[in-house]
Parts: structure tokens; C-alpha cells; sequence
């Protein structure tokens, strides 16, 4: 399974063509509580580093940031009625969406754990 980091704080699991995005532990920490989150539509076609969901926490709203292009095949509607998740399970349970990547060659721009560890020091 490879999970790979993005330097807008997103994590992404690759299954085949398939990746599984959310944000980081270190993410949800820098927003405290969340207490709502806005998804995007399943069939949406989006570029890499589009905004593409919101975040909001009693401290702030953030927007999510889709690390590849492709096209939205899920969503994980758990979220809608439970957006503490995010908080509980940022790097698991608590994903945001699912992307079909349309160019795999923008995986390359994306951090392993090791180096994301060290950019956020």
C-alpha cells in the first residue's frame, strides 16, 4: 500500500488506479474541533491541487485540496453526520473522498511519510 503526502497537508492511499484522500494528523491538529466538513460530488472531474472540499473547526475553515487529477468515484458520507472523525482518525477512517487518477505521472510530486515528517518538522 503506498501512502503518499502532499505539502497542502493531504494524505493519499494508492489502490490501482484508485487513491484515497484526507487530511493529515497534522492537519486536524492545527484546526482543532472539527465540526463540519463539505464533500464534493461523486462524478466530479478535478485538476490536481484544485480545491475541492472544506474543512471547518471552531478555530477556523479550511480548504481541501485534491492532490491528482482524476474523477470523484466516492465519498465517505460518514463524515456529513459525525465530522469529529476527522479528529478521532484523521490518516483512516476519517478519508474524504476517492479519486480515479487520470495521470499517474503526478504522483511524483508527492512526499513520502519520512520527508512529510521533515517538512513539518
Amino acid at each position: 500500500m503506498t501512502v503518499l503526502f502532499s505539502k497542502d497537508h493531504e494524505w493519499l492511499v494508492l489502490d490501482g488506479e484508485v487513491a484515497t484522500i484526507g487530511i493529515t494528523n497534522h492537519a486536524q491538529e492545527q484546526l482543532g474541533d472539527v465540526v463540519y466538513v463539505e464533500l464534493p460530488k461523486i462524478g466530479a472531474k478535478v485538476d490536481k491541487d484544485a480545491s475541492i472540499a472544506v474543512v471547518e473547526s471552531v478555530k477556523a475553515a479550511s480548504e481541501v485540496y485534491v492532490p491528482v487529477s482524476g474523477e470523484i468515484v466516492a465519498i465517505n458520507d460518514e463524515l456529513t453526520g459525525d465530522p469529529a472523525l476527522v479528529n478521532r482518525d484523521p490518516e483512516a477512517a476519517a478519508w474524504f473522498f476517492k479519486v480515479k487518477l487520470s495521470n499517474t505521472g503526478e504522483l511524483a510530486s508527492l512526499m513520502d511519510k519520512a520527508a512529510y515528517e521533515k517538512f513539518v518538522g
